[in-house]
């Protein structure tokens, strides 16, 4: 194998465990806000239905950050260190803004 066809492989690798990624957290999200929907319409808010609309969108939200989780995952395991670094850096980002979020949410 080449090195580009090594590159390839890997691309697609990663391109691969993205896709699945992302697939499962729309699904499981859209699941439990489906169900936490239906659910709340028959029997009224409160309680389990309410839950599963709160654990789908927080599923909703937290699949961009497990994307880039998986990412830098792979690029350490090609050993592609620039890229993980770089990647690592965006993932703080997002934890910093997600954090800033709940620690300075005012009510206007």
């Amino acid at each position: 194998m080449t090195r580009d066809e090594g590159r390839l492989a890997s691309a697609q690798r990663l391109e691969r465990a993205i896709g699945a990624v992302l697939r499962a957290g729309v699904t499981i999200s859209s699941l439990c806000l489906i169900v936490g929907l239906v659910w709340a319409i028959a029997a009224g808010n409160g309680g389990v239905p309410s839950l599963l609309l709160q654990i789908g969108i927080v599923v909703l939200l937290g699949t961009p950050a497990a994307r880039v989780v998986v990412s830098i995952a792979e690029y350490v395991v090609e050993g592609d260190w620039r890229f993980a670094v770089l990647t690592g850096i965006v993932l703080l980002e997002l934890l910093a803004s997600a954090v800033a979020a709940l620690v300075f949410n005012r009510r206007l």
